[in-house]
């Protein structure tokens, strides 16, 4: 039976070994507010926490993974019990949303791409900008052939999303074009890409996925930890938590320019349309 401890996610174990958190603001296309991230952070440690879960699924109801932030939230992220060890939300400045971004964003992905337990992602319908933060963290993805993979916060005047591994996902040409255009790609072209692990169709997708869950949560729960953390440590020696650092940076550069040439506004407002026009459907 699902958990009910949540509001905007629901917690079960569909299998043994196997805890499933779906997103379930479908009438949103499950855009995140600071509280459902908070409750996915939560979810997320009492996977970890459960000696009994070996493998972690993040799924979403509704006809869309996640249309990514939802912009009509004006929550400040000290309203909630702060998990990564910082300070200073409503400082004036940059430095407020600097470091609410740096909570809720930054910090909470890398806090979900280093849980000591195999995570899947299970992907339906559109996925954009922040909803790849949701599903980039993740140690594997699996997609329906009727999803696609957007990032067009260049429209915004900032340098992508927040969690910025791009490049690590999708390579370093293919990222820019999705970043200087902000089109869609293809669950296929992102299978090609080696994003995505496996493409099925739309009704086998829970179905795959939780048998590619309970595969992997027969195996020694040492050796699946001992794994994920030799793949991850060689991408951090690669140096992508600096460069995630650095265009952290620059996306906060992006938000103080726009907070000047907009009138305290912190993103270019003509986005907003071309954000909107992507989430329709």
């Amino acid at each position: 039976m699902p958990d009910n401890e949540f509001e905007r996610i629901r917690y079960d174990i569909p299998a043994p070994g196997v805890a499933r958190i779906t997103l379930a603001r479908a009438e949103r296309r499950n855009a995140q507010d600071y509280q459902m991230l908070h409750e996915l952070d939560t979810a997320f440690q009492k996977a970890a926490l459960d000696d009994d879960v070996q493998v972690l699924v993040l799924a979403a109801d509704g006809p869309h993974f996640s249309a990514g932030h939802d912009l009509t939230s004006v929550a400040c992220a000290d309203e909630l019990e702060t998990r990564t060890m910082t300070g200073g939300f409503r400082q004036p400045g940059q430095h407020g949303p600097m470091v609410n971004e740096e909570e809720m964003y930054l910090g909470m992905c890398w806090r979900w791409r280093n849980m000591p337990k195999p995570t899947i992602a299970q992907v339906q319908g559109k996925v954009i900008a922040g909803g790849l933060m949701l599903v980039w963290p993740c140690d594997m993805i699996i997609a329906s052939a009727d999803a696609t993979f957007s990032d067009p916060t260049v429209a915004f005047g900032v340098n992508g999303h927040e969690y910025h591994t791009h490049l690590w996902e999708v390579g370093p040409r293919k990222a820019k074009e999705m970043l200087f255009r902000g089109h869609a790609l293809t669950a296929a072209e992102c299978e090609k890409l080696g994003m995505v692990n496996h493409v099925v169709a739309r009704d086998e997708l829970e179905s795959f996925t939780l048998a590619i869950a309970v595969e992997i949560a027969a195996r020694p729960a040492m050796g699946l930890k001992l794994a994920k953390l030799s793949v991850n440590q060689g991408l951090e020696a690669q140096g992508q938590y600096t460069a995630m650092q650095a265009a952290f940076g620059l996306h906060q550069l992006g938000h103080a320019n726009a907070r000047v040439v907009f009138d305290g506004f912190p993103v270019d407002p003509s986005g907003i349309e071309v954000i909107r026009q992507l989430s329709k459907g």
